[in-house]
């Protein structure tokens, strides 16, 4: 059987198919898909931590007894200004990483 010849437009056609497949002895480059960097990442992990930290530092202040109330545990100033502000920081570093230009 005799191959029929080919014109400029089957070859075109060929091309068109092949563009996004790479070739097996091409290499491959891998590129970073994600939006952010590594750094990036790392800070918004630390920013989220240090926001729990502060939802923790703010937790607890009951009593077992409902009928005691004790003012000094619940107003203490770790839970009423280190928390908060604890709170604060971390957001700050949370929005400061995202808006943070990754290195490329």
């Amino acid at each position: 059987m005799a191959k029929a010849p080919t014109t400029q437009n089957d070859q075109k056609s060929e091309s068109l198919l092949d563009e996004g497949i790479p070739k097996s002895n091409e290499p491959q480059s891998v590129e970073n898909k994600f939006a952010l960097g590594k750094l990036n990442y790392i800070l918004i992990i630390a920013g989220v931590l240090i926001v729990v930290l502060g939802f923790v530092l703010m937790s607890g202040g009951g009593s077992e007894d409902p009928t005691v109330f004790n003012e000094e545990e619940l107003f203490h100033p770790t839970r009423i200004t280190v928390a908060p502000i604890t709170v604060i920081l971390g957001y700050l570093v949370v929005i400061f990483a995202i808006m943070k230009k990754p290195k490329r």
